[in-house]
């Protein structure tokens, strides 16, 4: 349905820092039982970066389908959570199970809130750390009418603010030595 590549990938390590990234994120509709769901994707390293579930959601994904190739902790699985919650999207990512990994394939909704106010947990469904095969079902309807009346997302942001998020340049204390010995700072531009 859709071609995409992994963008941020590990240039801190090899042999992904010989890999050359993607240069954006697609989205795309998807026909299903319940009608047509604008989906996008990010690979692993991507979902650690909020910049690329909000481009996602800005290019209109409902859903976020998020491949993952690392141990997921409690701050990782946060990260899946956030990025559901903050961009307004189901976001469903599958991992290796052990022992390449953990497993611990996730997915979450964004409803923060039921229709009474109430705080809910967004957990839709978590796996184990065996292999096997989850579903993880979203309500389409409901994803469309909380993004319809509900604050996050795209409705109060302040773009014309956000001009160090488009700045290339890496400051300190972010320099980093890449897998090829490259720093990574203020002379380095990424195209």
């Amino acid at each position: 349905m859709l071609t995409y590549a992994k963008v941020h990938t590990c240039d801190f390590d090899l042999p992904e820092a010989a890999l050359t990234p993607g240069d954006g994120f697609p989205v795309c509709d998807l026909v299903t039982a319940q009608g047509p769901v604008a989906v996008g994707a990010m690979i692993c390293y991507d979902r650690e970066f909020p910049e690329s579930a909000r481009i996602l959601m800005l290019g209109g994904a409902e859903i976020i389908l998020v491949p993952n190739a690392c141990d997921m902790d409690p701050f990782r699985l946060a990260q899946i959570k956030v990025r559901a919650g903050e961009n307004m999207v189901g976001v469903a990512m599958a991992n290796y199970a052990a022992p390449r990994a953990n497993g611990h394939s996730a997915a979450f909704d964004p409803f923060a809130f039921d229709r009474h106010g109430r705080p809910r947990d967004t957990l839709v469904i978590e796996a184990g750390e065996a292999e096997g095969v989850y579903l993880a079902r979203f309500d389409l309807d409901a994803l469309r009418d909380y993004r319809r009346r509900e604050a996050w997302g795209n409705a109060f942001r302040r773009p014309d603010r956000y001009g160090l998020l488009t700045a290339p340049e890496v400051r300190p204390p972010f320099v980093r030595v890449d897998a090829a010995g490259e720093r990574w700072d203020l002379t380095r531009r990424q195209a």
